[in-house]
């Protein structure tokens, strides 16, 4: 768990965690220190719960086009065979608003409840409702290298900027797009 800027074991968050919404989190929605820009930039507050979780059948990979900010390649999500490890953020609504802002919802990236997710918390609960931000555009879509997906585990991201590639036709997940597209 993530407040006043430090993190806390699993066992001081709040009551009722595991009833929030599960957000499956890749890229720099993995890293702590987005927690901390979220709150300095777009006012995330409360306690931010987060577990890892083992996710077969998806796998974070470079997305075809480049951040507005600062010219780097971000992660998106896609179907892929085997398994990696990434983090499930348990969300309040408003804390869930703030991720749509950040993620750019609707434009970006879609907020889609996943179909059958193999995804497993540390502890073996399994997961089975379960939310995940997935490409909406071209630009977000998978970056396909030689007609493959590049998993962000194996290019880093300095080098990721350089990877010639094609945008997928799609973001490749199984999933179901959560409407409405913005929330008020």
């Amino acid at each position: 768990m993530h407040v006043d800027g430090v993190g806390h074991p699993l066992d001081t968050a709040p009551g009722g965690w595991r009833e929030r919404m599960a957000v499956l989190a890749y890229g720099s929605n993995a890293n702590p220190s987005k927690i901390t820009w979220l709150r300095a930039r777009l006012g995330l507050e409360g306690p931010v719960v987060v577990a890892h979780a083992r996710c077969a059948g998806l796998a974070a990979v470079w997305a075809a086009g480049f951040r507005v900010v600062d010219d780097q390649r971000p992660a998106t999500i896609t179907a892929l065979p085997g398994a990696e490890d990434h983090a499930i953020w348990f969300v309040t609504p408003d804390q869930l608003a703030v991720l749509d802002r950040c993620e750019g919802r609707g434009t970006r990236y879609h907020l889609a409840r996943l179909t059958d997710p193999d995804i497993t918390l540390d502890d073996g609960t399994r997961l089975t409702d379960v939310h995940t931000y997935v490409g909406a555009a071209p630009v977000r879509y998978p970056l396909l290298v030689d007609g493959a997906p590049v998993r962000t585990a194996d290019v880093p991201q300095a080098e990721a900027a350089r990877l010639d590639g094609v945008p997928a036709d799609g973001h490749g997940v199984p999933c179901e797009v959560v409407t409405p597209a913005f929330r008020g």
